[in-house]
């Protein structure tokens, strides 16, 4: 099968071993890098859809709570950025108000004299606004502020109090842990973001499918006789490591913080959009490998392969954690 992907009459041998040679240089020098992601200074590039990239940096400072990452995870965890969202229990719109705390807190963030739930212009402002005033109610709550205020958010404020932080609600520690977890993937990190430790072995099985023929939608299953999309790939290196991601390329962006262009590492994930303000236009996503290549599923009609990362839709790059996989909601069929 490896010979779909040789080109140019270099050995089979010189590839693997000068792509090895880049991944092992690459790996090892993350041992050096890992420090700590730091606070966030404000939202990824990219990391928040253009159309309300606005909102929630100015609304994400509205108190000392809340930062705009904070504010991107709760909306991200509640709609997926869907102005138009409805749950069974009622809950409306991209901040997923219900209809009675819609009424006592909601507000008129864009100043047009209407108060609309589906109106991200309303509703963001208004998610953040609560959240402040929740923030207020546990302010003299030991503990990490944000916590509180998300624990209160779930809880009730009540509850907190009552706790002296966090109550021992296992729901209600989940819901901080989800949401304090994604906001990392919407921060804008002040120092180099630590390195996987599965990156290593999610490389090995991506390299274990080199050459084999694309298939759209495919998960590598026997009755697909082991053939792969992009992100089908993506996910079943990953899976192979014990980390459960989406299915989807443009879920898979939030698994965790987004390096930089310079400081990627093997095993990041790294995302083509068609948009590079907008994460949700996503159309293709590999594995990089170091020496700005990638290990990636292209399309029907090529073969799994080694191809270069620096393209004009490249948006930016995911270091796979965990915990930022565990968080991320997990769409259902519609």
């Amino acid at each position: 099968m490896r010979k779909y992907w040789v080109a140019g009459g270099v050995g089979v041998g010189l590839v693997l071993c000068f792509l090895a040679l880049l991944v092992v240089g690459t790996y090892t020098a993350a041992a050096g890098l890992a420090g700590g992601a730091g606070r966030a200074v404000g939202l990824a590039k990219g990391a928040v859809p253009a159309s309300y990239q606005p909102l929630v940096q100015k609304w994400g400072n509205l108190c000392p709570a809340i930062n705009p990452a904070l504010l991107a995870a709760q909306l991200y965890q509640e709609s997926g950025w869907n102005p138009r969202a409805q749950s069974p229990a009622a809950a409306q719109g991209i901040a997923q108000f219900i209809p009675g705390t819609w009424a006592s807190h909601g507000i008129d963030g864009n100043g047009d004299g209407r108060r609309d739930v589906w109106d991200p212009a309303d509703a963001i402002p208004s998610a953040a606004s609560y959240d402040c005033e929740l923030a207020k109610y546990v302010k003299d709550v030991p503990g990490d502020p944000a916590h509180n205020m998300l624990a209160a958010y779930n809880a009730g404020a009540y509850r907190v109090i009552k706790a002296g932080g966090v109550p021992a609600i296992s729901e209600t520690q989940n819901y901080v842990k989800i949401i304090t977890t994604l906001a990392k993937s919407f921060e804008a990190p002040v120092g180099r973001v630590p390195a996987s430790r599965q990156a290593a072995a999610a490389i090995s099985f991506a390299q274990e499918q080199l050459g084999k023929p694309y298939l759209w939608g495919g998960n590598g299953t026997p009755d697909q006789d082991g053939r792969f999309d992009c992100s089908g790939l993506t996910k079943a290196a990953y899976h192979a490591v014990d980390i459960e991601l989406p299915r989807v390329a443009n879920d898979q962006w939030n698994a965790g913080p987004h390096p930089k262009r310079d400081e990627l590492l093997p095993g990041d994930l790294v995302f083509f959009a068609h948009d590079l303000n907008d994460p949700r236009s996503i159309h293709h996503v590999g594995i990089y490998v170091g020496g700005g290549y990638m290990i990636n599923a292209p399309y029907t009609g090529a073969v799994i392969r080694f191809d270069k990362i620096d393209t004009p839709d490249y948006i930016g790059a995911t270091r796979v954690t965990e915990d930022g996989a565990k968080a991320l909601p997990r769409p259902n069929a519609a």
